[in-house]
C-alpha cells in the first residue's frame, strides 16, 4: 500500500509505503460503534448528584395529626412531593468506565485507519516542521493541504507546533501514542507525519 509524500507546502515528494496491518484492515461499523461508545462513557465523570429526601434540610416531624384536620396525610416535609424536598430517583454518582482489551482498542484503531483511508482523507507528511511557533503557520498550513473543520494531526511532541497549533477552532494534535480510534472518526482529515507513521507502525 502506498500514498503520496508531501511536504508543508503540499508538494509531493515521492510517495510512502503504508502498513497493512493499520491501513488495510475492512472497517466493520459494528465493532466500531461498540468501541467509540465505550470510549465516549469512559469520558463521562459521573459525578452528578441530587438529594433524596434523607438528605434534604428539614425537620423528620409529621407536619400534622393524621386524621380530622381534613387535609390529606403527610408524615414528612422531607417527602419529593414537597417544595423543598427530596428528589425522588435522581442521579448519583457512579463510574460509567467500561473496560476494553488493549488488543481491541488497537484493532479498533485500524479499523478507523483504514475506513479514513479508504474515504482518501489520510494526509502523510515528511515533516511539520515551522520556524516560528505562530498560528498563522499552521493554519496556511492547513489551508494548503484542504484539512477541512476539524482536522487532526499526527506528530511526536514539537514545543512550537504544540504552540502554534492549540488556538485553532476545531483541530485536535496528538502524539502516536495516545491516538485512538473515536479522534481519528471525528476528524475530516488526518495529517500523519513520517515519524509519527514509523512509530504507529512500530
Amino acid at each position: 500500500m502506498e500514498t503520496k509524500l508531501l511536504n508543508i507546502q503540499g508538494k509531493e515528494q515521492g510517495t510512502v509505503t503504508l502498513p497493512e496491518a493499520l491501513f488495510g484492515v475492512k472497517p466493520n461499523p459494528t465493532f466500531l460503534h461498540e468501541v467509540i461508545t465505550a470510549f465516549l462513557a469512559n469520558q463521562r465523570s459521573g459525578t452528578a448528584d441530587v438529594k433524596t429526601r434523607a438528605e434534604v434540610s428539614g425537620t423528620g416531624k409529621k407536619p400534622w395529626k393524621q386524621k380530622g384536620t381534613g387535609r390529606a396525610r403527610h408524615g414528612s416535609m422531607r417527602s419529593p412531593i414537597w417544595r423543598h424536598g427530596g428528589v425522588a430517583f435522581g442521579p448519583t454518582p457512579h463510574s460509567f468506565r467500561i473496560d476494553l482489551p488493549v488488543a481491541k482498542r488497537r484493532l479498533a484503531l485500524a479499523h478507523a485507519l483504514s475506513s479514513k483511508y479508504n474515504s482518501d482523507s489520510i494526509i502523510i507528511l515528511d515533516n511539520f516542521d515551522i520556524k516560528e511557533a505562530k498560528t498563522k503557520i499552521v493554519s496556511d498550513v492547513l489551508k494548503t493541504l484542504d484539512a477541512g473543520k476539524k482536522p487532526l494531526i499526527v506528530s511526536s511532541k514539537d514545543a512550537k507546533l504544540d504552540q502554534a497549533s492549540r488556538n485553532i477552532e476545531g483541530l485536535n494534535k496528538m502524539v502516536p501514542s495516545d491516538l485512538n480510534a473515536y479522534a481519528v472518526l471525528n476528524s475530516t482529515k488526518v495529517i500523519i507525519t513520517k515519524e509519527a507513521l514509523d512509530k504507529m507502525s512500530k
